[in-house]
């Protein structure tokens, strides 16, 4: 099977039930997209397809077929990306960093879907966990990149 990851077309020899997860870190050796529940709740496995934050660990690599998957790998390659990386280093909002690469993905997903997001649209859209609780910080990263 083909699938499409940051711009690169790959053929991977697996069942169409994986993971795309573990498609991403084992198969393709990309491993900043990271594993933390296996039941798409706390958000660490964040992935674009076709610009939608979607949870890979649940993602069946089958599904994709044909789409445009992007890992954080690539994404400053994507100007609102580039933007997002370039406000966590400044707001300082990574403390482990274990949860951030999901987080600059759905922070990237949001602001291409709505660039003038309010608190409202940030918090309802923001819902990857952090154990460190950067969520504060987090929130001010991306308040500053719609604020210009």
């Amino acid at each position: 099977m083909q699938v499409t990851i940051n711009g690169k077309t790959h053929q991977v020899e697996t069942e169409d039930d994986t993971p795309l997860l573990w498609v991403i870190r084992d198969e393709l050796g990309m491993t900043g997209t990271k594993y933390g529940c296996g039941i798409a709740q706390c958000g660490a496995c964040t992935v674009l397809i076709d610009g939608q934050a979607t949870r890979s660990c649940v993602t069946p690599v089958g599904s994709v077929a044909g789409q445009s998957i992007t890992t954080i790998e690539a994404i400053t390659e994507d100007a609102i990306g580039r933007r997002v990386v370039e406000a966590w280093v400044a707001n300082q909002v990574p403390q482990c960093g274990y949860c951030q690469s999901g987080q600059v993905m759905a922070a990237t997903a949001l602001l291409k879907q709505n660039p003038k997001p309010n608190d409202q649209d940030i918090s309802a859209t923001m819902t990857n966990l952090c154990r460190c609780g950067t969520y504060n910080a987090i929130a001010t990263a991306v308040r500053q990149i719609a604020q210009g």
